[in-house]
């Protein structure tokens, strides 16, 4: 065998123990004809001590070596360890004729960026060889960390009676949601498959085969835009139950989040909150709030119009949040505030201030407007006490929560309230069925096509559309959507009227989705499912905002996998076997 014990395990007690060890070369230091070497494996570093040898060992060679394990003179407490040390000498060390050695099994070219927790390489180099990158600990700690989430994900779900089902990667293309990767079919010459957005339809058919309890961790594709928290490919914990309410789910799955944060984290819930979106939307302009911070909107309207200040008596709403303990903010940093909204991205034409004073006196940027009275009634109105400081924006009412919603969140990230370390799970519910599109000129799903409206609001699909609110709910950890789903539409009167709206034609319908309207034919039970989004619940779970750092081979912001440098060009022969003409 190549080894004996890997490099995380030796301890005190091994101390006498002739062991073999594999790794990689960590570090070398000469310390005048005696030599140390960290060797470096998956499970953690031994420290070898070592004579001259008669060649040289550089940084991430590969290496064997057999030696005793002795006490270590200066001890290392950083690392499991760092009581022991091996010594590797070319000499016989004991009774039973043991030989320590060293075997160079692989020489190393100079990496191209230090391969230690802190490392010189940028993104995109670490990126193009990484396979070195994931050497590194902080990414061998995240792609343990996923690891161990996927057992528990499916040692839990398995408890409770769910079965793994594996559906198709080759189906068919729908024009609802993002853009579908394709695949065109050799076999079938002018038609494409489409990569899984999700696996939607067929969990549904699922519940109607009679599987009630169906999971599967998939990868899903997307053709879209990318950023922190999106890859072209990603990992879904995708599951559905029959015979259930919207309440059934919310409790499964708090369950099994519940259980994820006490295992893997050693934090206990006892329950989650809950907010419905009109309420979300209401007090922190987003459906998807950090509640690990207060901060919430105050409406202050009645209070400011009407006094001759153009920009609040032409608006629509004017919304305020109570920065507490900031009335010491400097002109600059009120500057910078300013920038911020102003910034194209969030699209505020400024913001108004007003500081409430240790004195007692308040001091806004629209003094002249406004009496001290009348400044105190805003004040009173967010909750301010001496020493907060007031910020408002005003406006077209959804306009202005948006604004302000990220003004909070970058509030949030400058006061360090927004603690990687501290977890607030939150589920919303009560979504609208439809939003309408302007652009398109017609309604469109909110969440998918299959999501069912809320029985009260049954009648308000021909009076009212825009009003129906869909038996929906997103679960939100730390201010990111991290799942959602819905109760399934399961009558097909039902699903065809939902499509109808959407504005598909009768034959649309029957093009795309018959084989589920079918189906709903033969018994279709009440049914509802979620998907949670496993990368970014990895990388929350690791208190990072980022999922690249939690997928082994990631792609970059242009969706390129700049190791094996792909997509690529295929060969003419290829693209003709399927029919494909090729212009740039």
């Amino acid at each position: 065998m190549y080894r004996t014990h890997t490099n995380g395990e030796l301890r005190i007690e091994d101390i006498g123990k002739v062991v073999t060890l594999c790794g990689w070369v960590q570090a070398k230091r000469d310390l005048g004809g005696m030599y140390f070497i960290d060797l470096r494996d998956r499970y953690g570093i031994t420290q070898l001590a070592m004579g001259d040898f008669d060649f040289s060992i550089g940084r991430e060679y590969v290496i064997q070596v057999t030696g005793k394990v002795v006490e270590r003179v200066s001890k290392n407490k950083n690392i499991p360890t760092g009581d022991i040390e091996v010594v590797v000498e070319n000499q016989v060390i004991d009774k039973d004729n043991h030989v320590s050695s060293l075997t160079i099994l692989n020489k190393s070219k100079t990496p191209p960026f230090t391969i230690e927790n802190e490392t010189d390489g940028g993104e995109e180099l670490r990126m193009q060889y990484r396979y070195l990158d994931l050497r590194r600990n902080p990414l061998r700690n995240n792609i343990e960390l996923r690891h161990r989430l996927s057992i528990e994900v499916r040692k839990y779900l398995d408890s409770i009676n769910f079965l793994e089902i594996e559906t198709p990667y080759l189906i068919k293309s729908t024009p609802e949601g993002a853009r579908d990767f394709v695949v065109p079919s050799r076999m079938n010459p002018g038609q494409f498959y489409a990569l899984p957005q999700s696996p939607q339809t067929f969990k549904q058919l699922l519940m109607v085969s009679g599987y009630d309890r169906y999971y599967q961790i998939v990868r899903c594709f997307r053709d879209e835009d990318l950023r922190a928290d999106r890859q072209p490919e990603f990992t879904q914990i995708d599951c559905e139950m029959a015979f259930v309410t919207q309440e059934d789910i919310l409790q499964t799955f708090e369950a099994l989040m519940v259980h994820l944060f006490q295992v893997t984290k050693g934090i206990d819930f006892d329950s989650f909150p809950r907010m419905s979106y009109a309420d979300a939307m209401l007090n922190y302009g987003c459906d998807k709030p950090d509640i690990r911070f207060n901060m919430q909107f105050n409406y202050i309207t009645e209070l400011v119009k009407g006094k001759g200040f153009a920009i609040f008596d032409d608006a629509e709403s004017i919304i305020a949040i109570n920065a507490e303990n900031c009335a010491s903010y400097t002109r600059k940093q009120l500057d910078e505030l300013t920038d911020f909204v102003k910034r194209p991205q969030v699209g505020a034409k400024g913001l108004i201030y007003l500081r409430c004073n240790e004195d007692g006196t308040y001091k806004s940027s629209v003094d002249k407007f406004y009496t001290e009275d009348e400044l105190k009634k805003w004040a009173t109105r967010c909750n301010a006490k001496a020493g907060d400081l007031i910020l408002v924006l005003s406006g077209e009412t959804a306009t202005t929560q948006a604004q302000l919603s990220a003004l909070r969140l970058h509030l949030g990230n400058q006061l360090a309230l927004r603690n990687p370390d501290i977890y607030a799970p939150l589920w919303v519910y009560d979504f609208p069925l439809l939003e309408w599109n302007e652009e398109s000129g017609r309604f469109h799903a909110m969440h998918h096509p299959f999501t069912s409206p809320k029985t009260e609001d049954l009648t308000l699909l021909d009076s009212n559309p825009g009003n129906v609110r869909a038996n929906a709910y997103d679960l939100v950890l730390n201010g990111t959507e991290i799942g959602g789903g819905s109760i399934r539409i399961h009558d097909r009167a039902v699903q065809s009227r939902m499509f109808d709206l959407l504005g598909f034609t009768k034959e649309e319908a029957q093009a795309q989705f018959g084989f589920l309207l079918n189906a709903f034919e033969y018994g279709a039970p009440p049914h509802g499912g979620i998907a949670l989004g496993f990368d970014r619940l990895c990388a929350l779970f690791g208190g990072q905002e980022t999922i690249r750092d939690f997928i082994a081979f990631p792609k970059n912001n242009s969706g390129r996998d700049v190791m094996i440098d792909a997509p690529a060009t295929i060969d003419k022969k290829q693209l003709d076997e399927l029919n494909i003409k090729v212009t740039l």
